[in-house]
Formats: structure tokens, C-alpha cells, sequence
């Protein structure tokens, strides 16, 4: 197969080479490519199922298993064994608090504001990382199949994704191995795989109800002219089937008094209801009972049983659906078609709930499992120039961004999104009454600005003097259908306001863009290695800060012991940081919360103690 570069200045690819397309999926993932017009669903070795379980098992040698074989370890190893990852992209520890109890591994985070991470061992892995080893199986999976090296695809996420879970699915890309031309949202992939927007002289409205294993989302879409525009989308991140698998588990539990400390012995006997679970919901879509037993103890449900548990959450959805319309100032008749998307819509009474809620019969004959993979290989093939008649708009040929603390690239534009374009995010300062920022603009693809180009610089000055992380700064980057890009900077509390022009953004010659680009997927594993040791370095930084002003704060009440304990592991965490891997530096801040949390509500017992002494409550 012969091998044709990029065409990075266009965003676009030369005809000849194969570009698939990728639905990375919660539950399930899959990989498609258009081949002479034939769209193939790539199958596993067996040819069996193209559905690759997104699963990720480590051994104990550390080493990632990925699909079957690591779904049949999350009874026998669940705390090793990650599943559902794309949940938790672009998530902060709060957000996932509630739902913490259902998975087996261990979810943490020292920063209630920052992303979470995954504990596997000695080792911490984040979302990005775990769904990195998912797209590698993908490639292998596809490259076994042409006989080929694959490096360009095109990956699906949901609607609702906001920037940085768009761009952590990017970088997950570019680890694996892959250039990601394009990230997608999976309604308009799927309304590409049933060809809505092939007659560009009607305007349609769609709307793709999407019921996957571990996600649901309901968005509205309008096709004028071939062009997709969504205009709303409404769902939820913990709401798929996943949850009918886990209300069919608390059934068996009550119905059978099954004990979690008797019968369950751990998270391991959970799994296995899980699966029986899951089993049990696939054949009450067919069959009217299931039977099973577990360790001896018969279990059993019915279809009407399975009915009534999932109703509940079947009305959750369609609410949603209401919002949705609500939200696109629509009504159900401006809908002309329903698109079925996602493994769960097969349920029969899900589908009988959506089409007598939307009053029409919805498109599910497509494999809902494949729909969006198709439409991805779809979009893949207009990239890679094999549908003349779709005009490809202008795009950046290069993520924009700016240099944050530790070196580290923070990407606010990304490679190949389409122009013009605005897109801002939200800083703050790292040092005490700090009153200048100064605010470094870099082009490339590289985690590290040092291996990016500088394209220019300004201060923000006269920030009024607060503690660090309290002024509110709002970086915006403005680029016209030209190529000049604005930079504007504005701490929101005291409205302080600087801005840049950059005129030649663009003044790289196309051989060094693409060999920036080349060089991003080559050290890929390096960067993320860097860049997650630098995170960690400046994670001790903060923590150590943090340690010193409690100890400030409430040395009047601390004892001895417990400041002499407090400064001990705030000093394992400076020595980790100076000289520590990634994982040491981790597993020191690990101990020095762990240590000083309990006295962190000490210390707010006290102040309101405080607070309260001398004063009548009435």
C-alpha cells in the first residue's frame, strides 16, 4: 500500500492512503475503514465480534492486557482491571464521588479539582494513558487486517465533550500511535452512517437518541446544505447499560438476601453478578427468563421484573430528550428522524419508548453496536479525499497554546480545527500576590514548549495582589479565517486586560510542520512520561506549600508528635520531587494527605468551635 504524508497546511490527506475511523467507546470500542467503496467493520482474530471490550487489565508484571481477555479478569483481578475509562476522562474526583463504590479499582486524587487517576499497584495511570492502550489495540487490530502500518484516524466522542476532554482524546491518540485528523461527535458520525446528509437540497432535523453501555446522551442536529450543526445535546456521563446490568444486581441482592461480608466475599463475587447480569439483560431482549446460579445460589428474572427495573431509568432518558428539545426551541413534530445509536437501544422497550415518545418508527437498521464506527470511516474517506463532491473547510495546521508552570504545553486551539474559531479557558496564579503574568504563545504538537515555536509573548500587569489560585484569568484565542490570531488575557475580578497579535502564525514552511507533527508521535510515550512526571513535581510543590501554611494556621492546637509526623512526610515529599519517579512522588503526597486529612477536619471543628465560643445560639 503505498504511503502519501499529509498535506498538513490543508488539514488534509493525499487519496491513496487509508484513514479509519475509531468509536471509542465506555463499554466497547471499534475500528472501520472504506476500502473501494465497502465499508468493513474490523473484526477480532477469531472474526467472531468487532466489539473490542474497553478494558484494560494489568498483569503482574504491569503489563496492559486489552479486550476479551482483560474483561475475564475483572472477576478474578478487579482491582487491576479498569473498565468504563472514558467515563472518567476529563473528570475531577468530585465529580465521580457518588459512583465510586461500583467500580473495583481505585480512583484518587490529591486535588479535589484536578483529574483523577487510577491506582493499579504501586503505579497511577490517568484516563488518557488507560484510553491510549484501548485506540493501540485498535491499530493492531486494523494493521493485522491490511497487512499495513495505520497512522491517521479520525475518532468519535459524545457532543456534550467540552475542550479539554476533546484534546485528552487527542493526546490519547497521538500516544497510541495515531494522528487524530479529526475528533467527531458520535450523532453526527451516525447520522453520516445512514446517509442523512446525502441530499443537500432538503434541511433536515435529526435526532440520535444514544444509549451506549456506560453513557446516554440525546442530541439535536440540523443538515442544511451537508453542513451538521448541533444544536443541543443533553444526557448523562453515569447513565447506560451499565446501570440496568447493576439494577438487575441489586435485585438478585434484595430478592435473594444476598449479604456483601457472606456471600459476596469482596468486590470479585460483585463482578460476577455483573456479568450474570449483563447476560441476563441480553436475553430478556429475546427470551421472557433467565436462570442462572453463583456459588451454589440459584438466581432468576423474568421480563416483566427486568421491565419494571429499567423503567425508571428508560424515563430518565426521555426526560432528557425533553430538555433537549427544549434546549433547540423544538418541538417533537420538527423531528424528521430518530437515529438508534449505542449497544442498549436493542432493549425492545427501549425502542418502544423512544418511538412512541418521538410519535415515529426510528432508524435501527444499522447495527446500533457499529453505526457510529461506520460513520467515522465515513468521515475518514471524505479526509482522505475519496468523495470529491464535500468541500473540506479550512482548519489550523498546528495546535495553538500557551507555556503553563513546569514548561508544559496547555493546548487551547487545537491541530485541524476549523476556522475561524475562538476558544478560551480559565488560569489562575501559582505564587502569593503575584501582580504580573506573563503569558508565552507556542505552535506544535509537543507536550513540552521547549520542543514547540514561540510565536510571541505579553505580561498581564497590575493584577491586584491575592493568594495563589484566587485571581480568576481568562486567556482567549482569537483566529481569523486569515491566520492572524489574537491573544487576549483578563483577570476577571479586577477586569485587568492585555492582548497580542500574531501575524504569521503560518510562517513555517509545510516540510517542518510535518516534521513537528512526526516527531509529536514518535516521542509520544516520552512526552506523556515527562509531562506526567512534571505534573507530579509541581503537584509537591503545591502540597508541600499547602503543608506549610497549615501547619502556620493551627500550630496552637497541634501536638509535637503530630507536627514532627506532618514535617517527616512533607520532607519524603521534597525529596521524591527532587530526585523520585512519577509514581514515588504520587505515593509520598498519597501519605502526607492521607496523614493530614483527618486533622484537616480537626482544624474546621476548632474554627467553628471558635467561632461559636461567647455566642447563644437561638
Amino acid at each position: 500500500m503505498a504511503k502519501i504524508p499529509i498535506n498538513i497546511k490543508e488539514g488534509k490527506v493525499k487519496s491513496d492512503s487509508i484513514i479509519v475511523g475509531i468509536d471509542l467507546g465506555t463499554t466497547n470500542s471499534l475500528v472501520a475503514y472504506i476500502n473501494d467503496k465497502e465499508t468493513i467493520v474490523v473484526k477480532d482474530e477469531d472474526g467472531s465480534s468487532a466489539l473490542l471490550p474497553s478494558i484494560i487489565h494489568f498483569g503482574p508484571d504491569d503489563r496492559p492486557i486489552v479486550g476479551k481477555l482483560a474483561k475475564e479478569k475483572l472477576i478474578t483481578s478487579p482491582e487491576r482491571t479498569i473498565y468504563s475509562v472514558k467515563r472518567l476522562m476529563g473528570k475531577a474526583l468530585e465529580d465521580i464521588q457518588s459512583f465510586q463504590t461500583n467500580y473495583g479499582y481505585t480512583i484518587i486524587d490529591d486535588d479535589p479539582e484536578g483529574l483523577v487517576k487510577i491506582k493499579v499497584g504501586d503505579r497511577y495511570f490517568n484516563p488518557v494513558q488507560l484510553s491510549a492502550e484501548i485506540l493501540k489495540a485498535l491499530k493492531e487490530r486494523v494493521e493485522s487486517q491490511l497487512d499495513a502500518i495505520v497512522t491517521k484516524a479520525v475518532i468519535t466522542v459524545p457532543a456534550y465533550f467540552n475542550d479539554a476532554q476533546r484534546q485528552a482524546t487527542r493526546d490519547a491518540g497521538k500516544l497510541a500511535g495515531l494522528d487524530v485528523l479529526r475528533i467527531v461527535n458520535e450523532p453526527t458520525a451516525a447520522s453520516l452512517a445512514y446517509g442523512l446528509d446525502t441530499d443537500t437540497t432538503v434541511n433536515k432535523t435529526i435526532a440520535v437518541y444514544d444509549l451506549g453501555g456506560g453513557t446516554f446522551d440525546i442530541s439535536i442536529l440540523t443538515i442544511e446544505g451537508g453542513i451538521f450543526e448541533v444544536l443541543s445535546t443533553h444526557g448523562n456521563t453515569f447513565l447506560g447499560g451499565d446501570d440496568f446490568d447493576q439494577a438487575i444486581v441489586d435485585f438478585w441482592i434484595d430478592k435473594y438476601k444476598i449479604k456483601d461480608s457472606i456471600t459476596l466475599n469482596g468486590k470479585s463475587l460483585k463482578q460476577k453478578l455483573r456479568i450474570e447480569a449483563e447476560q441476563a439483560k441480553i436475553t430478556l431482549s429475546n427470551k421472557g427468563f433467565f436462570d442462572t446460579k453463583i456459588n451454589g445460589q440459584a438466581l432468576s428474572i423474568d421480563k416483566k421484573e427486568f421491565e419494571t427495573l429499567i423503567q425508571p431509568l428508560i424515563a430518565q432518558t426521555l426526560h432528557s430528550a425533553t430538555r433537549a428539545l427544549k434546549d433547540a426551541q423544538l418541538t417533537i413534530e420538527d423531528i424528521d428522524h430518530i437515529v438508534m445509536v449505542g449497544g442498549s437501544t436493542r432493549i425492545p422497550l427501549v425502542k418502544q419508548s423512544v418511538g412512541t415518545f418521538f410519535n415515529k418508527i426510528p432508524y435501527d437498521e444499522i447495527n446500533p453496536d457499529e453505526v457510529v464506527a461506520i460513520g467515522a470511516a465515513i468521515q475518514a474517506n471524505i479526509l482522505a479525499g475519496n468523495e470529491t463532491n464535500i468541500l473540506l473547510l479550512d482548519v489550523t495546521p498546528l495546535s495553538l497554546g500557551i507555556e503553563t508552570v513546569g514548561g508544559l504545553m496547555d493546548v487551547i486551539i487545537p491541530r485541524n480545527s476549523k476556522i475561524p474559531i475562538r476558544a478560551g479557558r480559565k488560569y489562575t496564579t501559582s505564587v502569593d500576590g503575584q501582580k504580573n503574568l506573563k503569558i508565552s504563545v507556542y505552535q506544535g504538537e509537543r507536550d513540552l514548549v521547549e520542543h514547540n515555536r514561540k510565536l510571541g509573548e505579553f505580561v498581564l500587569n497590575n493584577i491586584p495582589p491575592m493568594p495563589a489560585g484566587l485571581p480568576k484569568i481568562e486567556i482567549h484565542f482569537i483566529l481569523n479565517a486569515d491566520g492572524i490570531l489574537q491573544v487576549k488575557a483578563k483577570e476577571l475580578r479586577s477586569n485587568i486586560e492585555q492582548m497580542i497579535e500574531i501575524k504569521s502564525q503560518y510562517g513555517i514552511s509545510e516540510e517542518d510542520m510535518a516534521k513537528m507533527l512526526i516527531e509529536s508521535i514518535q516521542h509520544a510515550q516520552d512526552d506523556m512520561d515527562t509531562k506526567a512526571l512534571v505534573e507530579a513535581q509541581n503537584e509537591a510543590d503545591y502540597i508541600v506549600l499547602a503543608s506549610q501554611k497549615f501547619i502556620d494556621q493551627n500550630k496552637s492546637w497541634l501536638t509535637p508528635d503530630v507536627l514532627k509526623e506532618i514535617k517527616k512526610l512533607t520532607q519524603k515529599v521534597k525529596i521524591s520531587k527532587m530526585s523520585g519517579t512519577k509514581d514515588q512522588i504520587r505515593a509520598s503526597i498519597d501519605a502526607l494527605n492521607a496523614y493530614t486529612g483527618p486533622l484537616a477536619h480537626q482544624a474546621m471543628d476548632q474554627s467553628i468551635q471558635q467561632a461559636l465560643s461567647g455566642k447563644k445560639i437561638e
